[in-house]
């Protein structure tokens, strides 16, 4: 059985694959501290808490916080008896290698995008994803990640305004009832709702001049519903694909 975990820098996802389907999936806060006993305690108690009877025999993590990843390879070795793949590392191989300025350092997060999205839609792709930043991973034809465009997340701009400006309270993020807000909490949910719906569709419009030709935009990250649902800014949306390419990657590299 296959434990795919996905550290982020705010939550990291831990999802088990049966080799059909995720069989569970649990997220915790991403704390680069947190030594690979008491993941091993968190991810136990939950799995006998939902009465998961499995032997876990594989691990692949993707990690944007590098001093994690060290107590997540204890975590694979010490309980799992497991060296896992991590990529972005030598020894895990992409499906296809990415084509990007030379020395270039890509984030592990927007390659198992683009290979999950690749496995699921093909190629000609912007990659959404609403995470801490906003990123835009453009796929190729043939599946390899091209290059794309980093933007600070929904989230983070919410708490900017809060923490610079001292008579602006902090507000969830939520599609206004008006585009002109009568109050200060409106006003700041329209800026930046209505913000990112002009920033989603410009950087996309423009990439799609600068590709010169059809692509699709997909979808993920945990606010992307919320623009999903408000305006047609993509064509499709996955909740899993960052996992979904975790089994993508791992499943290349066992047959190779």
């Amino acid at each position: 059985m296959l434990l795919a975990i996905d550290c982020g820098n705010t939550n990291t996802v831990f999802s088990i694959w049966d080799g059909t389907e995720f069989i569970a999936t649990w997220r915790a806060s991403t704390e680069w501290q947190r030594t690979a006993d008491q993941y091993y305690v968190w991810l136990s108690t939950l799995m006998t808490l939902e009465r998961i009877e499995v032997q876990i025999d594989e691990v692949i993590v993707s990690s944007t916080v590098p001093r994690v990843v060290f107590n997540l390879r204890v975590l694979a070795d010490r309980y799992f008896n497991t060296r896992p793949l991590v990529v972005g590392r030598p020894d895990c191989a992409l499906p296809v290698e990415p084509r990007v300025d030379a020395g270039t350092s890509i984030g592990p997060d927007r390659l198992v995008n683009t290979a999950g999205a690749f496995d699921r839609h093909g190629g000609n792709l912007i990659v959404v994803d609403f995470g801490t930043a906003t990123t835009f991973d453009v796929v190729a034809h043939d599946g390899a990640y091209v290059g794309g465009v980093i933007a600070p997340g929904v989230n983070l701009s919410l708490e900017a305004l809060h923490n610079a400006a001292a008579a602006l309270p902090h507000v969830d993020i939520t599609k206004p009832q008006a585009v002109i807000g009568t109050n200060t909490v409106a006003c700041m949910q329209s800026g930046v709702f209505w913000g990112y719906i002009g920033l989603v569709r410009e950087i996309c419009d423009r990439i799609k001049g600068e590709y010169a030709r059809e692509m699709k935009v997909i979808s993920t990250g945990g606010l992307a519903p919320l623009f999903q649902q408000s305006v047609a800014l993509f064509d499709a949306f996955e909740d899993d694909l960052t996992m979904h390419g975790l089994t993508v990657i791992h499943k290349y590299n066992k047959d190779l």
